[in-house]
């Protein structure tokens, strides 16, 4: 099943998908100011869109509906070599929601290797640098502890 992550200029960021079954679309408008709505519109008129606006507390009641697990905090591993690996969450409202992973210059920037995304539960690994990264995704990198650092304010602040 495929995302469709859609630029909203001035408004946010649409992220839908097809239901086949119901021929309808679900997803969420994320807006820069920090909202999120619910959206739901069928397949062959987009235009019949219904909107359900949530809050933080109905989004994450939502999601335990939806069986998504409540993370919240970096997962590190220790190596060898002074390497770790910590996963990295891409947060509503990070600078990388929506945008390829190319865009992070992750390896470029911080010397940190991105070997992995978790979405939804699924682990997609060596993902390609045209790979949209989408609110909620989890980033498996590999590194030194200051370069998973810098890593992890990049994708909460650019």
């Amino acid at each position: 099943m495929e995302i469709e992550v859609t630029p909203l200029p001035g408004i946010g960021v649409c992220k839908d998908f097809s239901l086949r079954q119901a021929r309808r679309r679900i997803g969420v408008v994320e807006r820069r100011d920090g909202s999120v709505e619910l959206i739901v519109s069928r397949v062959d008129d987009p235009d019949t869109t219904v909107s359900i606006p949530l809050s933080d507390s109905e989004i994450d009641v939502l999601a335990g509906l939806l069986g998504v697990p409540a993370v919240t905090t970096a997962e590190d591993r220790s190596g060898a070599g002074g390497l770790t690996t910590r996963q990295l969450g891409i947060d509503r409202g990070s600078p990388f929601d929506g945008r390829p992973l190319a865009d992070t210059e992750m390896r470029t920037r911080t010397g940190v290797s991105i070997v992995a995304v978790v979405r939804a539960g699924v682990a997609i690994p060596s993902p390609a640098t045209d790979f949209v990264l989408v609110a909620g995704d989890r980033v498996v990198t590999v590194g030194t502890g200051a370069g998973l650092d810098a890593a992890a304010r990049l994708l909460t602040r650019g």
